[in-house]
């Protein structure tokens, strides 16, 4: 049981991660029907940016991480701008490949930036100490990880319930025109939420930089295509869903991994995947709904 529950200590640190990144999937999905598959390479580039406030301009890492998220979000707006705004009226297939594109765009233009070699956060950013609860081994990474997510996520949840912006975006998600007719401004809204979502990803970026403490510029790859895993297991376009499926998609292949090999952990993501695409391709948080004629 104690070798159990410390498996899920850790996973809840790599769940953080996950969710943070789903989180933009979810956002952007519910207000356009756009999979953005270019969101974990934004999360890469706010790893680099992490990295360069702390190696070059020898900024703790609270600040690094807001510095990260600050660039991510106007990174996010450009190229919502310049490739998916022109796409809008497009088929779901052309925005489609273009975030392919735009994906393979940012990872080849930091190798050729920056080089494909890996880059090292120093050991001074972010020390690492252990404490010890009732037989549990928990280190200030893990709380610095989930903590910084979950403030991420209840300061997200303020922005949509509480604030002008996110019943906007809760008008938008909903129906476009009728929000137009009320006042809204659509591409306002959409500028945001890709600003707020990318935002996100990079702080997630910077997380798995010092949790890890290695970066390079294929690194948003796998954990993006993962991230999109856990938004769908809870129901892609829905928040609530994204946030428990990136969780429960983390402390999963944490136990694969404590238990048998972190050979599979890999193919445990994508199994489930496939499992919940077969079972209930609308997610843990979705409700299946007919379309009208």
């Amino acid at each position: 049981m104690l070798e159990f529950l410390q498996q899920i200590v850790n996973g809840l640190s790599l769940g953080a991660i996950y969710a943070l990144l789903a989180l933009g999937y979810t956002m952007v999905y519910g207000i356009i029907m756009l999979i953005n598959f270019a969101h974990g390479d934004i999360m890469m580039v706010g790893a680099y940016v992490g990295f360069f406030s702390v190696t070059m301009f020898g900024t703790n890492v609270l600040v690094a991480l807001l510095v990260a998220m600050f660039a991510c979000a106007l990174l996010g707006v450009l190229i919502e701008k310049v490739a998916y705004k022109p796409l809008r009226h497009s088929s779901r297939i052309a925005a489609l490949i273009t975030a392919i594109g735009v994906s393979l765009f940012l990872e080849y233009i930091m190798i050729y930036i920056f080089t494909p070699n890996q880059r090292v956060f120093p050991a001074e950013t972010f020390p690492l100490y252990n404490y010890h609860l009732a037989g549990l081994v928990i280190s200030n990474k893990d709380l610095f990880v989930f903590g910084s997510a979950i403030i991420l996520m209840i300061i997200l949840q303020y922005i949509i319930k509480m604030t002008k912006t996110g019943k906007a975006m809760r008008a938008v998600s909903i129906d476009q025109e009728a929000a137009v007719l009320m006042g809204i401004s659509v591409d306002r809204t959409i500028s945001i939420t890709f600003a707020i979502g990318s935002a996100l990803a990079a702080a997630a970026g910077v997380l798995i930089g010092i949790y890890y403490n290695t970066i390079n510029p294929l690194m948003g790859i796998i954990p993006g295509i993962k991230a999109f895993v856990a938004a769908v297991l809870g129901g892609i376009g829905i928040i609530p869903g994204a946030m428990v499926g990136g969780f429960l998609l983390g402390m999963l292949e944490t136990l694969v991994s404590g238990y048998g090999s972190s050979l599979y952990r890999d193919a445990v993501a994508y199994g489930v995947l496939i499992l919940i695409l077969l079972i209930k391709p609308s997610g843990l948080f979705g409700k299946n709904t007919g379309d009208k004629v």
